[in-house]
């Protein structure tokens, strides 16, 4: 499989993630034996609740456990290119609407649209990858395709990164 980027802020968090679902089994494991000494597992609705959520964060432990060894962990202070690539702040111009977005391009697990970051597996991202400033892109998206002008390509480094 191939390498996922990631920023070091990004992994680092995921780290801490995976910490925190670690050290909540004990939790879930208490809370399911106290279930099961309630009686009738067939009419126990705390246990089921149990057992639903100690599935969901073993899946979650799985998951992030089967990405950490394919992380490609990239320090985002040491980019620099006129090409927009992984750790670019991209802003583009809807050429019909004229309408300007920015992008700050990431991996899929660091990426969070709601904070202007999107991954660079996203059709955005694969559409504005490798291009510089005055280039267009065309975008297929939900309402049709979208043509875009790349306004500019900068590295703000980790500063770029939302603040939480």
């Amino acid at each position: 499989m191939d390498r996922i980027p990631i920023s070091k802020q990004g992994y680092e968090k995921i780290k801490a993630e995976l910490e925190d679902l670690k050290a909540q089994r004990p939790a879930i494991i208490q809370a399911i034996k106290e279930a099961r000494e309630e009686g009738d597992l067939s009419e126990n609705a705390g246990y089921d609740a149990a057992r639903e959520r100690q599935g969901m964060l073993e899946a979650r432990i799985t998951y992030i456990n089967s990405r950490m060894p394919l992380f490609d962990v990239i320090d985002l202070d040491s980019l620099d290119d006129e090409r927009a690539i992984f750790g670019a702040t991209v802003v583009v111009e809807d050429i019909d609407t004229e309408e300007t977005r920015t992008f700050l391009l990431l991996g899929p697990d660091d990426a969070d649209h709601k904070n202007g970051s999107i991954s660079v597996l996203s059709p955005m991202g694969k559409a504005i990858l490798g291009k510089e400033e005055g280039d267009e892109v065309i975008v297929d998206a939900p309402r049709g395709r979208i043509e875009y002008e790349i306004v500019s390509v900068e590295f703000r480094g980790s500063d770029a990164l939302p603040s939480k």
